[in-house]
């Protein structure tokens, strides 16, 4: 369904062996990948140790969430067949900038997406509508509430973010509006449910179409869009007891 590999869409991309003996030569006391995150700001490294598994980071969601939460533009460095494909993210204005455009860069698989590096990010996020921008530049920048919803949905990570608590009641605020994503079918219609009540983790997992892993990826999903309400204090949170 999704194309493994990237040598047809972005043929230029430096090859993972070479970028992590670069990587390596320049920081030659550290081992591994753990100079990913040397570069970054102490709160922004804490947050993202949290996710380190033997030094690696791996998900990108993870990265690109805490990016939103600390309001910082990071260039990331993803591994995705034998390519190292440069994502810049910029949390204030909502944007990435890719290689490619977006519609290409969902096509792949993003479950094989493995981040080698996150660094602050080189450059500012240029406005759109500067003349200056040719529209081949222009379109390799993108919503970041599209990727963030489509890594949630289809990426790496099956369990909830460490933000979101297990045991809550979970609704989507009232007035709170889902820019940039066109759900259909079961998605669709919880979202259009959660908008009208409150429900926990268990409830949601039994809906048509949804298990317990979708679920965790739908709440994910609204987390990153500043669309989820969670609390502990509805009666539904109290309900939410596994057999």
């Amino acid at each position: 369904m999704f194309q493994s590999t990237l040598s047809v869409a972005a043929p230029d991309l430096a090859r993972v062996s070479v970028f992590l003996r670069q990587l390596n030569e320049s920081h030659p006391r550290v081992q591994g990948h753990a100079a990913h995150l040397a570069a970054l700001p102490p709160s922004l490294a804490g947050d993202l140790k949290r996710f380190d598994r033997n030094g690696i980071q791996t998900e990108l969601i993870e990265v690109v969430a805490a990016a939103m939460r600390h309001g910082r533009a990071l260039l990331i460095q993803v591994e995705y067949g034998r390519r190292v494909l440069p994502l810049t993210i910029y949390p204030d204005r909502r944007l990435v900038h890719a290689p490619l455009p977006l519609r290409k860069l969902l096509k792949l698989r993003l479950t094989d997406f493995f981040v080698l590096r996150v660094a602050p990010a080189l450059t500012k996020a240029p406005s759109l509508d500067d003349p200056a921008i040719s529209a081949e530049e222009r379109a390799l920048y993108a919503p970041l509430g599209v990727l963030a919803w489509e890594l949630a949905m289809r990426g790496a990570r099956a369990e909830l973010l460490p933000e979101i608590p297990v045991h809550a009641a979970f609704r989507i605020p009232p007035g709170v509006s889902i820019r940039g994503i066109e759900p259909s079918g079961t998605i669709a219609a919880a979202l259009h449910r959660l908008k009208r009540e409150a429900t926990n983790l268990k409830e949601m997992s039994g809906w048509a179409g949804f298990d317990r892993e979708r679920a965790m990826r739908l709440l994910n999903g609204l987390y990153l869009q500043s669309a989820l309400m969670a609390t502990r204090t509805h009666p539904a949170a109290s309900s939410d007891v596994w057999a």
